[in-house]
């Protein structure tokens, strides 16, 4: 196989989902959890993506989202091509030209990259495969391709694309006509009595030096911010850090405005591949299992009379009576209850919590961290408990606070403590107390993982009283 034949799969992950809140939030969104299957979202996309002769993928994250991101990959037995951080969200077109730039970097011929959103849904794994052949075929010609989802009724939700003539010598691929706008009730029902629109999935297909050039033509400023925050990129452990004052120069726009209504390449495969981009509770409730009722049940729920619901409850018992078409999350701290056509407002929800400057719509109450995680069991006037979980392996950064002092108990697993000048191994049972101002590390030395409970004491309790002076994960000051 010829390096211009190779596959460079891109997979982008900078979304926050806030219409699935309260499961998806802004420390851990929707394409980090698994809301259809075992697997998350950018687990699902990624393997997905490994089509017979691709390279590595590449992935394109949130720096706040690198160690879970990264942590995911290693649970499926994937080496990422590169991780690469986005200092800020600055949408999909300048995310699309630096993976261009470094797929040109590699291969000079043109290889074919295939950008992929994180959080989609595809049933038909065998009907995606195909898809990408043919896209990968017309991205080798010159063309630049879009995925039409063969719609399956009216949708207002979406934007459209326009068939246009055939491409020949290029089996079920098409030029594209043109892009439209999410369409009004009617006129979406006429798109679908023609019979040559479809959905705009927002996965492409095209070589990368094609890319590079379109850029040059119709988004230059996009190309040069990027080229920038390559070129002064830095590496940090596995990840590739853009410069953060050359990113922040992108304009904030979408590979569809940016380019794909401007050229001349654009390309179309139409296909039916099962693809949802879930951008709603709703759009889980049509895919996922139905009962008789035409319920979707998730956790520990009872309903009783009731029908057309979607129903995801964590760590308690939810239940309904005599209700429709409703969707119920029941997370540790939030519960949402919504009429089922009403699901894409839920942002709406979460715009009302970024206003009155309140947690919930960034943090869960399990908040993770790249040594393992912490919950908050209790909190009151001067006092917080937390549960902290440590990985095997995992090192806290060694560490004082200035507004509180803390105490920890071992429940499960061996700790080795560090509290100013003295080193300890704590087992289950056992406790430390750890003196307002006192220099101290948290490690993990088993291969368990370390369960303790922390009752914290103190004026202030918020996590930025952390003076950090050492870190394995590169979160000290240099």
């Amino acid at each position: 196989m010829t390096t211009s034949s190779v596959i460079y799969p891109v997979i982008l992950s900078g979304g926050t989902g806030t219409r699935l809140w309260p499961l998806s939030r802004a420390a851990l969104p929707k394409q980090l959890l698994a809301l259809h299957g075992e697997r998350t979202m950018i687990q699902e996309t990624v393997l997905r993506a490994a089509l017979p002769g691709a390279a590595a993928p590449l992935l394109l994250c949130s720096e706040a989202h690198r160690f879970l991101v990264a942590e995911q990959m290693q649970e499926i037995g994937v080496s990422p091509r590169a991780i690469v951080l986005e200092p800020m969200g600055r949408n999909t077109a300048p995310a699309a030209a630096v993976a261009a730039l470094m797929t040109a970097e590699e291969n000079a011929q043109g290889g074919v990259i295939v950008l992929l959103p994180s959080d989609h849904v595809v049933r038909n794994a065998e009907a995606f495969a195909d898809a990408v052949a043919v896209a990968a075929d017309a991205a080798r010609e010159g063309h630049v391709v879009t995925f039409g989802m063969t719609p399956s009724g009216p949708e207002t939700g979406y934007g459209y694309v326009h068939r246009g003539a055939r491409l020949e010598k290029l089996g079920g691929a098409w030029r594209v006509q043109r892009f439209v706008e999410k369409p009004d009730a009617e006129t979406a029902r006429s798109y679908l009595a023609d019979g040559g629109y479809f959905w705009n999935s927002g996965m492409f297909v095209f070589r990368a030096d094609i890319l590079i050039e379109d850029l040059r033509l119709h988004a230059p400023d996009v190309l040069a911010a990027a080229r920038e925050a390559l070129a002064k990129a830095k590496r940090d452990l596995d990840f590739v850090r853009l410069d953060s004052d050359a990113f922040a120069g992108a304009p904030n726009i979408s590979i569809d405005y940016a380019l794909m209504e401007k050229t001349d390449r654009a390309a179309i495969v139409p296909c039916d591949i099962g693809w949802s981009d879930v951008g709603a509770w709703s759009a889980l409730w049509d895919i996922r299992d139905q009962d008789a009722q035409n319920n979707v049940l998730l956790g520990d729920v009872i309903v009783h009379d009731s029908t057309g619901s979607y129903v995801h409850s964590e760590k308690r018992l939810t239940a309904l009576v005599g209700v429709r078409d409703l969707v119920v999350i029941a997370t540790g701290d939030a519960v949402l209850v919504a009429d089922k056509s009403r699901a894409q407002d839920v942002k709406a929800i979460v715009d009302r919590l970024k206003a009155d400057n309140r947690s919930e719509h960034t943090d869960h109450k399990r908040v993770f961290r790249p040594w393992g995680s912490y919950e908050t069991v209790d909190t009151g006037d001067r006092f917080q408990v937390k549960h902290i979980m440590v990985k095997p392996g995992g090192r806290l950064s060694l560490q004082m606070h200035h507004h509180r002092a803390e105490h920890w108990v071992v429940v499960e697993g061996m700790a080795r403590v560090t509290v100013g000048e003295k080193v300890s191994l704590l087992k289950e049972n056992e406790s430390t107390f750890i003196p307002l101002g006192e220099k101290h590390r948290l490690e993990n030395p088993g291969d368990k993982p370390l369960r303790l409970i922390e009752v914290q004491s103190g004026g202030y309790l918020g996590e930025d009283d952390i003076v950090r002076f050492e870190d394995v994960y590169g979160r000290a000051p240099a």
